[in-house]
């Protein structure tokens, strides 16, 4: 593991919603829905213009990192390391749903929304905690959500949107909590779920889907933010003819390659690019698709105006470990040898932090190193960036392997955060678990599990450890 600064304890950021928190429960019903009357702070709301995603004022929050640069940094500065710990409690609200709550809150000039499972979107009053309404879009029935999840809404004009985990976008007026349009982006009995928030750049509202684990076939869809007109559609796995379908077997297993997005990508205004991380490919064991497998396990550069695919790069071909790369690079300029490099910095789940540059269209490697116990890649191409694996750390059809980081990664989904202020990057890091997997074969049958594996595990049933590990998850900056 490379020499890394760990950090424990609290650290303080600039939390826009003071000391407000969400409570969860299983048992109380939800809170009767806000009266008809429009509230002075929706009266007085102001509309998110494009400008203001650029450029969000200190004291909003206007996106699920903040910023399109994905730091999910806030220059406030009234919590600080010498108060933090004098905060307290202000106010606390019921949401009813009691599953896990993953959904970033998004504030803008007093209006705070929250998106829960179960197809749930909350405005509520900043400083009050006060409901201002609720939406719910019932589930249709034999809708199959296999992580019941929502990580957020996007905010523009005077309109919210959010994802239903059936794949349906939504837009609803900000002053009601009223439908104004739906789209159905995908086929939910095919195995097509959403759990991510939309993007809203260049004019368009971006979304993926999930779904991986049911052998979709990955996609980014740029919708039209007044209308919910689908205008464009770019596919993370590529059809027979298309740049990329050579690493792919003869046959139609790009049908159901997998690469699915269930993270919110980031978006750099001056080359109109969206930056989105995907997911493994489908089935789970590479050798039941022989091939790099592009574009899975990538970072990929969509031309935001008209969905085209610019740029990738693939962090680690052929996956067999389920690492999803769904985490979005964060844009971050860096120097290297005397030169400053537009940048891209991503904690990857493979267990490697990789600096790459970005242009108007290509990403090239700049340089690659393991945050946490990586014993799968032997070395990496210094060139290209390509891993070298292990073959006995790599599982296959009838063949058992461990290998770490297990399968969770050496980060999860959770976003890593940069302070521009002190250059650093604070990761969310799994380090010292491990996994282990045996492949089997498997037929696709649409809306089933895809997956093709048996997972294994430690002593006791649970995932097998470092030895010698004295914890498990760990701050690093």
């Amino acid at each position: 593991m490379p020499n890394m600064k760990l950090f424990s304890g609290a650290i303080a950021t600039g939390a826009m919603t003071a000391a407000a928190m969400l409570y969860t429960t299983f048992a109380q019903a939800p809170a009767p829905q806000a009266a008809a009357a429009v509230s002075a702070v929706l009266q007085n709301y102001s509309p998110v213009t494009a400008e203001r995603l650029k450029n969000p004022e200190p004291e909003n929050w206007l996106m699920v990192r903040r910023s399109y640069d994905g730091s999910g940094y806030s220059p406030l500065k009234q919590i600080t390391t010498d108060n933090v710990s004098r905060l307290k409690p202000v106010w606390g609200i019921l949401t009813g749903e009691g599953r896990v709550h993953e959904a970033a809150p998004i504030v803008n000039n007093g209006v705070m929304f929250v998106s829960t499972p179960n197809n749930q979107v909350m405005a509520m009053d900043v400083k009050s905690g006060n409901l201002l309404w609720r939406y719910r879009r019932p589930r249709p029935a034999g809708a199959s959500v296999a992580h019941d999840t929502s990580r957020g809404v996007a905010l523009y004009g005077d309109k919210v949107y959010f994802a239903a985990g059936e794949a349906v976008i939504v837009a609803l007026d900000v002053k009601t909590g009223r439908e104004v349009w739906t789209t159905s982006v995908a086929d939910n009995s095919s195995g097509y779920y959403i759990s991510l928030a939309p993007l809203v750049a260049g004019g368009k509202v971006m979304v993926g889907t999930s779904g991986g684990e049911f052998g979709v076939r990955g996609f980014v869809a740029g919708l039209d933010p007044d209308t919910g007109k689908e205008l464009w559609r770019t596919f993370t796995i590529p059809a027979p003819g298309e740049p990329g379908s050579e690493t792919w077997p003869a046959g139609d297993q790009w049908k159901t390659g997998g690469g699915p997005i269930w993270v919110t990508g980031n978006y750099d205004p001056d080359t109109n690019l969206a930056f989105w991380g995907t997911g493994n490919g489908g089935p789970w064991m590479g050798d039941q698709r022989p091939g790099d497998n592009l574009y899975t396990s990538s970072v990929i550069a969509l031309d935001v105006a008209t969905g085209k695919l610019k740029g990738h790069f693939q962090y680690h071909p052929n996956d067999s470990w389920d690492w999803d790369e769904v985490s979005p690079p964060i844009l971050v300029d860096y120097q290297r040898n005397g030169r400053t490099i537009k940048g891209l910095i991503d904690v990857a789940r493979d267990g490697y932090l990789w600096f790459l540059e970005r242009t108007d269209g290509a990403i090239k490697f700049v340089e690659g190193k393991p945050y946490v116990n990586q014993n799968v890649f032997l070395s990496l191409d210094p060139k290209t960036g390509r891993p070298e694996v292990d073959p006995t750390k790599k599982p296959g059809t009838g063949k058992t392997a461990t290998f770490c980081p297990g399968l969770h990664g050496g980060k999860n989904w959770p976003p890593i955060a940069y302070n521009p202020q002190t250059r650093m990057i604070y990761i969310p890091a799994n380090n010292n678990i491990c996994g282990t997997l045996t492949g089997a074969a498997i037929t696709y049958t649409a809306g089933r599990g895809f997956t093709g594996t048996a997972r294994g595990g430690g002593a006791g049933g649970g995932p097998p450890l470092n030895p010698g590990a004295d914890h498990y998850g760990e701050v690093q900056a």
